[in-house]
C-alpha cells in the first residue's frame, strides 16, 4: 500500500523521539511504500484534484541521514491508499485551510486519518467540554471579571490560551491572586480572545498523563510527564521528565468511555492528558510519546497504530 504522511518537513525530525518517524518505520516495514509531503504544498485547481508536491522515500536506517528521496513529482492525494495527517500544531488559518483541502480529497476518493473535519471539530483544549463527568472545575471566558470569581472560588487556578502547545504560555495564579491581572490581560488580550481556566490540580507532581487511545482502544500504558525543578508545565517541550506506567483505574475507564465516540467519528489516534483523575485536554492533530513508552515498557505502539490504520482500511 502507499502511505502519504503530511508532515513537517523531513529534515526536522528528531528520529529518536518522533513519532511519525515510527509510524513510518512500521509502515516500511510491513512492505508499504512511504510518501511524504507538507500542507504548504498542497492544492486545487477547477477541473483537476486536489494534488501535492510529493516525494517517495526509503528509510535507510541510518541515524544521521534516515531518508533517501527515490522520487519527487506532483500527484493527486486520491491515489494514494491512505493519508496520515501529522502537521504539529499550531492549529493556526494554514492548518484549517489544510483540513479543508483534506476533506475535497475524501470526496475525491482519499482515506485520511484523522478525518479532516474531526481535527476541525475538536480543537485540543475545548473538546473536553463535551465530557464534564471527566474533567476539573473548568472555565472558558474572555471575560476578565469571571476569571477572577473563578479564582475567588477556586484559589489556585491554571490559565492557558486556547491555541497553544507544548505548554506554552500556561501560567498558574495561587492564592495570594499575585499578577492575575496582569496574566489575564496577556492571554485574553484585553477581553479580544478567549482563555481557558481551570482548578490547579497538585497530582500534577506525579505527571501529566498521556493516554494513548488508538483505533478507539487504550494503550496499556501512559507516559506521565513529570514537572522539573520550579515548572509547574509537565509538557516534555517544557522539560518535563517522561515516565512511562502502566494506565490507572481511571486512566482506563476515561480512555474507554471517550475512545469508542471519537473513533467513529474519525480519530484513529487521539492522546487524552490526564492529570491525577482529571481529564484536560484531547489532543487529535499529531499526538506523540509513541517512542517513549515503546523505548520504556516494550510495547510497540506504532505497530498498534498500523494495525488499526490497516483494519480501518479494511472495513470501508
Amino acid at each position: 500500500m502507499d502511505l502519504l504522511f503530511v508532515a513537517d518537513p523531513l529534515e526536522s525530525f528528531k528520529i529518536y523521539k518522533d513519532t511519525t518517524f515510527t509510524m513510518m518505520r512500521e509502515a516500511h516495514k510491513r512492505g508499504h511504500r512511504v510518501f511524504a509531503c507538507e500542507p504548504q504544498h498542497i492544492g486545487w485547481q477547477r477541473g483537476g484534484k486536489v494534488e501535492a508536491d510529493i516525494k517517495a522515500i526509503t528509510l535507510t536506517g541510518d541515524p544521521a541521514e534516515w531518508f533517501k528521496v527515490d522520487s519527487a513529482s506532483r500527484l493527486p492525494l486520491a491515489g494514494f491508499g491512505a493519508i496520515v495527517m501529522r502537521k504539529d500544531p499550531p492549529f493556526d488559518s494554514e492548518f484549517f485551510y489544510a483540513t479543508h483541502l483534506l476533506e475535497q480529497a475524501e470526496r475525491e476518493g482519499a482515506r485520511v486519518f484523522n478525518k479532516p473535519r474531526a481535527l476541525r471539530d475538536h480543537p485540543e483544549k475545548l473538546a473536553i467540554l463535551e465530557f464534564p463527568q471527566f474533567i476539573g472545575p473548568t472555565l472558558v471566558t474572555r471575560d476578565a471579571d469571571a476569571i477572577k470569581r473563578f479564582h475567588a472560588e477556586h484559589h489556585d487556578i491554571i490559565l492557558k490560551p486556547l491555541d497553544g502547545m507544548g505548554g506554552m504560555g500556561i501560567f498558574r495564579v495561587k492564592e495570594d491572586g499575585l499578577n492575575l491581572g496582569s496574566i489575564t490581560e496577556t492571554l485574553n488580550k484585553g477581553g479580544a480572545e478567549t482563555v481557558m481556566v481551570q482548578k490547579f490540580l497538585p497530582a500534577i507532581a506525579q505527571g501529566d498523563k498521556r493516554v494513548l487511545v488508538i483505533g478507539g482502544k487504550p494503550v496499556p500504558h501512559c507516559l506521565a510527564r513529570i514537572p522539573q525543578g520550579g515548572e509547574v508545565r509537565g509538557n516534555l517541550a517544557a522539560g518535563g521528565k517522561g515516565v512511562a506506567q502502566p494506565l490507572s483505574e481511571r486512566d482506563r475507564a476515561i480512555a474507554e468511555a471517550l475512545g469508542p465516540i471519537l473513533a467513529a467519528r474519525g480519530l484513529l489516534l487521539v492522546g487524552l492528558d490526564v492529570i491525577g483523575d482529571s481529564l484536560t485536554e484531547i489532543n487529535v492533530t499529531s499526538p506523540t510519546c509513541f517512542r517513549e513508552i515503546t523505548d520504556q515498557t516494550g510495547f510497540d505502539v506504532a505497530a498498534m497504530f498500523v494495525d488499526a490504520l490497516e483494519a480501518a482500511l479494511q472495513s470501508s
